[in-house]
């Protein structure tokens, strides 16, 4: 490739893809370039595609300005596969499609569709993709097919490659190849004869080389993804089916894969684990040695220092502190079409293993709750070890294949090895039963002597595991840039020059992600690594997965929890080694917006991560680091004279609702709109709620007494225009006293504020003494549950509880107490409930589909609404965070939906106002639903 003129380029790709999704900014780069590698490349330009049209622009844009391109999905690819210093392609929304052919069993992708979201809707027809990579979640079906990716149940028959049913795929010249299009690949074989018959001239060398054809058959038996899939050349006689399949694996180097259907796989609702001990490494392989042979659908292995990692994760059916140096264990999940069936295969499974060699039996759960924290504890080893390394160094996994009946020999050398180099803290676990393990290490890249160490160590794993063992550098992860220099090694040179020539035939310009997969620099694997300074211990532990983004409210509209710890590093990195770098102030200027302002700071992240790290604290605890005094002494005036900040949001409301009147809400919303972007002043909307009017106490009543408090929003807040909802006071009292409970409403409470607004400003003291005087006040009764209509200010008062001070989420207290009490007739209209971030990350949300399962035969819960974005009153102010986090609900509602409930008013507005909607509290549901 020529030099490029990235600035000229950038003038050019405008005229394909509108210029607000071409970044070329020092933040947006450096945070969209991040994958979850120990590699870092920064890309010059950044594209967001929402259309095979615009991939197909900025292609011959890049080609004609000899600029490479590399193509990017959900970038938890682990081997530096998906970065990149030219231009890199990010797939937006526009390539999520799913099409299911329930006669042919066959899945259509769009390859932006997360792999755990197309399972979920093949879940109705009980089939489901074969791939399983442990990122599922959150990988998209571009990745796992581009790197064919397996995982933990699928092995070899069940990966992309041999579940391949047809594909949709972009070549380097432009031209577009559907192979489930007979009219196209008729185009295509005219078109394209020079291709289709050079792949053909190289299925006939090989099939030449009876001793290549065998090497390529048997490499293929086991997981392997060490260079391009030329198993295809050799399985397949038709060209076109030769050139698909070697698709299957190319890491984004041959072609873009513009969609990809698969042949699906049963998903057996009958299936059960076990988790057994034994007493050493050894004796655990012997034991998937025996198992290889049994209908065994997974096995699944975790050494000793694997075990250590995640001891206290909730579901560890062992006391690890009290197992041997050496214990190992073996997670074994058996799957069949029935209960018989699947009797029979666990008694097979039994009796494979010897049971004298273990130290807990071989025992499986039918129970799904235990089976899932078995897996929970499996797929949380890798984070978990990588949020316990030192802070600065970075968390390296290698993932290579053995011959099963060597895996006893293969694992102690492996060991030892990594012991060695000085790699103790290793752990070592995987897919046992495919010979597939997976080692774990921290690793530093600061000084010229770790990097030598890691390369002397990488000489040495590849030796062991080729040299002694004939097995796979690479079985699922991709060879990417981390083992393009060993493809060789390991295949040799016969079989490296015909991926070579492959490569030649498909991208001769090298324009497609060059570097990866085939690399001449011996050294490419020890260049580019990317820093990890420490930043704060709330972050430091972040191992850059990317398993948070599916929940975050701003992804896609500016930066996810990963990009912005990635972001703050580079920051960091920057303010240390070159304060007066140009592109540093750029970046903290521009993370103002993007990191801080946009970020909901709501912590559902959180509850993805396996470490658990919470970027939403780390926003506030930003904000609060950047209030002055006098933002502090206002806050603190604000705290103390709440009664009158709510007074002044009443007046703002009525104001609000007079003009509307007057202009009409539609002009109202545009005008308050553009005076939001200019001034920062409130953007109206059309379900804004008219000022609270007072209400009048709850009839005293019989009954065990509740005291219920409503929380600044509600009681500021009423019902929108047109909406005749009685005060949310009655409703709760109507519905307690059917329940046999004599509710109580606190007096003289706008002063009362739970702090939770002080707080995700960044003004803890102000928030606290908010906290510590509702808790007093609500606490001077006689210690009775205190009921809390909003969720966010329940879980906040949770911290503040004592035993004059029980508070109760409204949804926990429904769900625990009064629902039990109650008699329903269930409504015959669908609904829909939203799960506030808040009874998401205290395990609420299932009470909160409880109820309304109780009042309705037809619940919906939209998929991809995580956080709704309104964030306390970012909905007012950031307006376009709520109308982001909420893109997609209106689609996800049938006509026949007129009604949602959630369990915080300020959320039920945004709700309203983008479903076409009416959003009001549980209460109002279960009101109906029980007279």
């Amino acid at each position: 490739m020529r030099s490029v003129d990235y600035a000229a380029l950038t003038r050019n790709l405008s005229a394909v893809v509108p210029p607000a999704r071409i970044h070329t900014d020092p933040l947006r780069r450096l945070s969209l370039g991040t994958d979850a590698s120990f590699y870092r490349l920064t890309p010059e330009i950044v594209v967001i595609a929402e259309s095979e049209a615009e991939v197909s622009g900025v292609v011959a844009t890049c080609r004609s300005a000899g600029a490479p391109v590399t193509f990017r999905a959900a970038g938890t690819s682990l081997s530096g596969q998906a970065v990149t210093d030219s231009v890199l392609i990010v797939l937006g929304e526009g390539f999520v499609s799913f099409a299911y052919d329930e006669a042919e069993q066959i899945v259509r992708l769009g390859p932006a569709m997360v792999g755990g979201e197309a399972n979920r809707r093949l879940l109705p027809f009980k089939r489901k993709i074969g791939p399983d990579p442990a990122s599922i979640a959150t990988a998209k079906i571009g990745g796992i097919a581009a790197n064919n990716a397996s995982g933990m149940c699928c092995g070899v028959g069940q990966n992309s490659y041999h579940t391949l049913a047809a594909l949709r795929v972009m070549l380097a010249d432009g031209a577009v190849l559907d192979t489930s299009s007979p009219a196209i690949i008729a185009t295509f074989r005219a078109t394209h004869k020079p291709l289709l018959d050079g792949l053909a001239a190289l299925a006939a060398d090989i099939r030449a080389d009876a001793a290549l054809t065998a090497r390529i058959q048997e490499k293929y038996r086991r997981k392997n993804t060490m260079g391009y899939a030329i198993n295809a050349l050799v399985d397949f006689s038709d060209p076109i089916e030769m050139l698909a399949h070697l698709m299957i694996g190319s890491e984004g180097t041959l072609g873009f894969l513009a969609r990809v259907d698969y042949r699906t796989v049963p998903d057996y609702a009958d299936k059960a684990s076990a988790f057994v001990v034994f007493e050493d490494l050894e004796n655990a392989c012997r034991a998937v040695t025996a198992l290889k042979n049994t209908p065994a659908e997974a096995v699944e292995l975790l050494d000793r220092a694997a075990l250590e990692s995640v001891k206290t994760k909730k579901g560890m059916p062992v006391n690890v502190d009290a197992l041997g140096p050496a214990a190992s264990a073996l997670l074994i999940e058996a799957r069949a079409p029935d209960a018989a069936d699947l009797r029979a295969r666990i008694s097979a499974v039994v009796a494979a293993i010897d049971s004298a060699s273990t130290l807990t039996g071989v025992a499986f759960s039918h129970d799904p709750q235990v089976t899932a924290r078995y897996w929970d504890i499996r797929k949380g080893i890798f984070p978990a070890v990588g949020g316990k390394r030192p802070a600065g160094t970075t968390v390296i996994i290698e993932d290579v294949a053995f011959p099963v009946e060597r895996l006893a020999e293969a694992a102690m050398d492996l060991r030892a090895l990594m012991d060695a180099h000085g790699y103790r803290e290793a752990i070592v676990f995987g897919h046992a039963l495919e010979g597939n393990l997976h080692f774990v290490f921290a690793q530093g890249f600061d000084t010229p002597e770790e990097v030598k160490r890691y390369g002397g160590f990488m000489e040495a794993v590849a030796e062991l595991v080729v040299g002694k063992y004939d097995g796979s550098l690479k079985a699922e992860h991709g060879a990417g840039r981390n083992m393009a220099p060993f493809v060789e090694r390991e295949w040799g040179k016969a079989a490296t020059d015909v991926m070579r020539r492959v490569k030649n035939l498909l991208d001769p310009e090298n324009l497609f992600n060059p570097g990866v997969v085939l690399n001449d620099d011996a050294e490419i694997h020890l260049k580019n690594l990317k820093s990890m300074p420490a930043v704060t211990p709330l972050i430091d532990g972040c191992i850059e997965c990317g398993f948070c983004e599916p929940q975050c409210p701003s992804k896609g509209l500016t930066l996810s929890p990963r990009q912005r710890i990635a972001a703050s590093r580079e920051m960091r990195r920057l303010r240390c080694d070159d304060p007066n770098a140009p592109e540093l102030a750029a970046m903290e200027r521009d993370y103002l917006y993007a990191g801080d302002t946009t970020c909901a700071a709501c912590s559902l992240c959180s509850t993805v991560c396996p470490l658990e790290i919470d970027v939403g604290r780390y926003t506030r605890s930003l904000r609060a680091d950047r209030r002055g005094f006098v933002a502090k002494a206002v806050a603190g005036a604000a705290a103390r004279h709440f009664a009158a900040v709510t007074g002044v949001a009443r007046a703002g409301l009525a104001v609000g609702a007079a003009v509307e009147r007057v202009v009409g809400a539609k002009a109202l919303k545009t005008v308050s709109g553009a005076a939001n972007k200019v001034f920062g002043t409130p953007q109206w909307s059309t379900a804004m709620p008219r000022p609270k009017r007072t209400s009048s106490a709850p009839a005293p009543g019989e009954g065990a007494p509740v005291l219920f408090f409503e929380s600044c929003a509600s009681r500021t807040m009423g019902p929108a225009a047109g909406d005749g909802s009685d005060p949310l006071v009655t409703v709760a009292a109507r519905v307690f006293a059917r329940a046999g409970y004599k509710l109580i409403a606190p007096d003289q409470t706008d002063d009362l504020c739970c702090g939770q607004s002080f707080d995700t400003k960044g003004f803890p003291d102000a928030a606290n003494a908010k906290a510590r005087e509702l808790a007093q006040r609500l606490g001077s009764h006689e210690p009775i549950p205190v009921v809390f209509d909003a969720s966010p200010c329940a879980a906040r008062m949770k911290a503040f509880s004592d035993e004059k001070f029980q508070p109760f989420d409204l949804v926990e207290f429904l769900h625990a107490k009064i629902a039990p009490r109650l008699t329903f007739a269930k409504l015959s209209d669908p609904i829909a409930v939203h799960a506030t971030c808040t009874l998401r990350k205290a395990g609420l949300a299932p009470a909160l589909m409880e109820l309304a399962g109780l009042c309705a035969d037809h619940v919906i819960a939209p998929p991809g609404v995580t956080c709704c974005g309104f964030a306390g009153d970012k909905g007012f102010y950031t307006p376009e965070l709520n109308d982001h986090a909420l893109r997609a609900l209106a689609e996800a509602l049938p006509e026949t939906c007129r009604e949602g409930y959630s369990s915080n008013r300020t959320c039920e507005i945004g709700l309203s106002s983008h479903s076409g909607r009416r959003y009001r509290s549980i209460l109002h549901l279960l009101d109906e639903a029980s007279r």
